[in-house]
């Protein structure tokens, strides 16, 4: 006696949850001449680390202050300057209807709270503080790297990122709490990549091509004041990177 068998359908995909480091171009203003001339200015400084990345754009403070723009002629611009755009944020419902047209994914704001949310929080709140702080602690997963970060190479960290070693120019480490290196820091450095305004970026050696906190970064460029050769802690306050010794 036989038993018939019958293959399975090759499994062709699969859906992962991934955290992505995405730039985000946060608009102040309205005036598209401005725009176009300070994101050229911008594109000049690092043209390759720019070229064809993706960009969300976040209308956020236009959208508080009222101050109209058109979502075609920002998509226009920015990809004159070599941006993908991905999607956009904080925007009036009349551009999150414009950009669901243009097939752009609309992105809610970090921290913006619906009603399911805002009963999810108040019930979190009132579970016992040492249950919290258990959770809290199991969802920390920091990252201890001891040999050089090389041209090429990716490491993310979901809690802090530590590496005693060089990170060499062309290579990334992320980070979702801080940044610790006890080499020369050459590539790029994201700390606090989902948002912690609080994360700090620490190196012995400041020669960074990029680094970033909570979305706010410098380049190179603007980090030609700081002599390199000593040890350094990067901060975020008021939106704008502060370098001091250690």
């Amino acid at each position: 006696m036989s038993i018939g068998t019958e293959s399975l359908p090759m499994l062709a995909l699969e859906f992962k949850s991934s955290t992505l480091t995405v730039p985000v171009l946060l608009l102040a203003n309205n005036d598209l001449v401005t725009i176009d001339q300070q994101l050229q200015n911008k594109v000049a400084q690092a043209p390759e680390f720019f070229k064809n990345s993706p960009l969300l754009i976040d209308f956020q403070k236009l959208t508080a202050q009222s101050l109209p723009i058109t979502l075609s002629e920002v998509i226009d611009i920015v990809r004159q300057h070599g941006f993908m755009p991905i999607g956009i944020r904080g925007g009036s419902e009349q551009q999150n209807t414009e950009a669901l047209a243009m097939n752009l994914p609309v992105h809610n704001l970090v921290g913006q709270k619906t009603e399911q949310t805002e009963k999810k929080i108040e019930k979190n709140l009132s579970t016992p503080g040492i249950e919290n702080s258990t959770a809290q602690s199991q969802s920390i997963e920091n990252k201890l790297i001891t040999h050089p970060v090389r041209s090429g190479q990716r490491v993310y960290a979901k809690g802090d990122l530590i590496v005693t070693a060089t990170v060499s120019a062309g290579a990334e480490i992320m980070a979702e709490g801080n940044i610790h290196v006890y080499g020369s820091l050459r590539g790029r450095a994201l700390a606090g990549v989902l948002g912690d305004e609080n994360s700090r970026i620490f190196c012995s050696d400041l020669q960074a091509e990029l680094i970033s906190i909570a979305g706010t970064y410098q380049l190179r460029d603007d980090l030609s004041a700081y002599a390199p050769h000593k040890p350094v802690q990067i901060s975020l306050e008021n939106q704008k990177l502060i370098i001091k010794d250690i």
